[in-house]
């Protein structure tokens, strides 16, 4: 995938879905918060800040000459302008790259600050942040029985990110946590229907069909950690093998799977060259051969094409008949 390309979100056919947990469908969706540029609220605050300031200090310039009606009201607006500008500057907000600010106001949810730089909203809102960089998580090393149940080693990692941030804020209680337990879920559940090494050319397997089992898997994941709102970019196998207690049994099977594979690819090709001998000695004619000197010659021939020794040389010097 090329870094100008889009993450493809993997999408589940029709036998692969009816494995798929059915998951709670979400109650709240992310929207955008309704903020203004927080340069300009700094400003304005600052300027309230000032003129509250300069009011108390003028009003308590006039009641010390004596005129203390005009010198009350100017401290007390300006006390309330003080504490008016202080508490509308509560209101701002530096949000980075890669974060998001979900804001409630009295406990509703009343949308997600996604703008990075400095951001004002209602100072009586709470603003939680949630990171919205993309992340890694990596499971433990899991031993499992697979489709033959046979003890197996495997472990994944699973690169996440938060999709929805009012999801992951409220359809779950720790969504960090959620994604853990949740791959490891999928890992186990993948790893129960495949077997590590399938008897059948055709069916699928953890070992031989790598690219194919991860698809399915973040498939799974995709489907378990919708309500969380986070989106699954990619899931790998970091590690794949037999547990102790049989790694040395199976490794002889594979060992005997091979050299009976050898074997035949032996025997397939000595034949064709038993018959290609046979035929070209037929065809030039210099020797005559009956049914039994045509037998004795591909014995002969089959043992030394076949046999995984140098051939000793015997001399006859009689007939096959005597």
């Amino acid at each position: 995938m090329s870094a100008q390309e889009p993450a493809r979100t993997p999408t589940p056919d029709a036998a692969d879905a009816q494995d798929l947990p059915d998951m709670p469908a979400p109650e709240v969706r992310e929207v955008t918060a309704h903020s203004i540029p927080g340069g300009l609220a700094l400003l304005l605050g600052l300027i309230g800040f000032l003129l509250g300031l300069g009011g108390i200090i003028l009003g308590g310039g006039f009641a010390a000459e004596g005129d203390t009606g005009l010198g009350a009201v100017l401290i007390v607006v300006g006390v309330v302008v003080l504490i008016g500008s202080i508490f509308a500057m509560c209101g701002l907000n530096m949000v980075a790259p890669g974060e998001a600010r979900v804001v409630q106001l009295f406990g509703r949810y009343t949308g997600t600050i996604r703008t990075d730089g400095l951001r004002w909203v209602n100072p009586l809102t709470s603003r939680a942040k949630i990171s919205t960089r993309v992340r890694n998580h990596e499971t433990a090393v899991l031993k499992v029985n697979d489709a033959y149940g046979n003890p197996i080693e495997l472990a994944a990692v699973v690169v996440w990110q938060v999709a929805d941030t009012a999801q992951a804020t409220f359809s779950v209680d720790d969504y960090v946590e959620f994604v853990s337990t949740q791959t490891e879920a999928a890992v186990r559940h993948i790893a129960i229907e495949y077997p590590y090494d399938s008897h059948d050319e055709d069916g699928l397997s953890l070992r031989g069909n790598a690219e194919e089992i991860t698809e399915k898997l973040a498939v799974e994941l995709t489907a378990r950690v919708s309500a969380a709102g986070v989106k699954i970019v990619e899931s790998r196998f970091t590690h794949l093998a037999y547990a102790p207690e049989i790694a040395s049994a199976m490794l002889q099977r594979q060992q005997a799977g091979a050299v009976v594979a050898a074997r035949k690819t032996i025997v397939e090709g000595a034949c064709g060259m038993v018959e290609d001998a046979i035929t070209r000695i037929a065809a030039q004619d210099f020797v005559e051969l009956d049914e039994e000197r045509r037998a004795s010659m591909v014995s002969n021939l089959l043992v030394v094409l076949c046999g995984d020794r140098s051939p000793q040389p015997v001399m006859n010097t009689g007939t096959l008949y005597q």
